[in-house]
């Protein structure tokens, strides 16, 4: 299993829009990429991460160049409330641990 990190800030004062985007728009988008296994968004006053969890390398791979993917980026990026610049890491999964429903 392979994770992905994003990490990016976002204007405070449209937090609620970023936070919007992500559940209407983002979830749905990842939710619909093959060998998605799940994923956490964190926010933090400006600095927002997304950990999205994927079944291997060709699945993370296969996200960068979906047109779905490459739409939303360009959507997010045009709606203006993200600032500075936005970082990608990715890493394999050693392990996992995680109790109950989603949050």
């Amino acid at each position: 299993m392979i994770m992905r990190i994003w990490r990016t800030r976002v204007d405070e004062s449209r937090a609620g829009e970023y936070e919007h985007f992500a559940a209407e728009q983002s979830l749905p988008m990842f939710a619909a990429q093959p060998g998605f296994r799940g994923l956490l968004f964190g926010r933090d006053g400006e600095r927002c991460t997304v950990v999205t969890l994927w079944q291997d390398a060709a699945a993370a791979d296969a996200l960068e160049t979906s047109p779905a993917y490459r739409e939303t980026v360009a959507r997010i990026t045009a709606a203006g409330f993200l600032t500075g610049e936005s970082t990608v890491e990715r890493m394999a999964v050693h392990g996992s641990h995680l109790l109950g429903t989603p949050l």
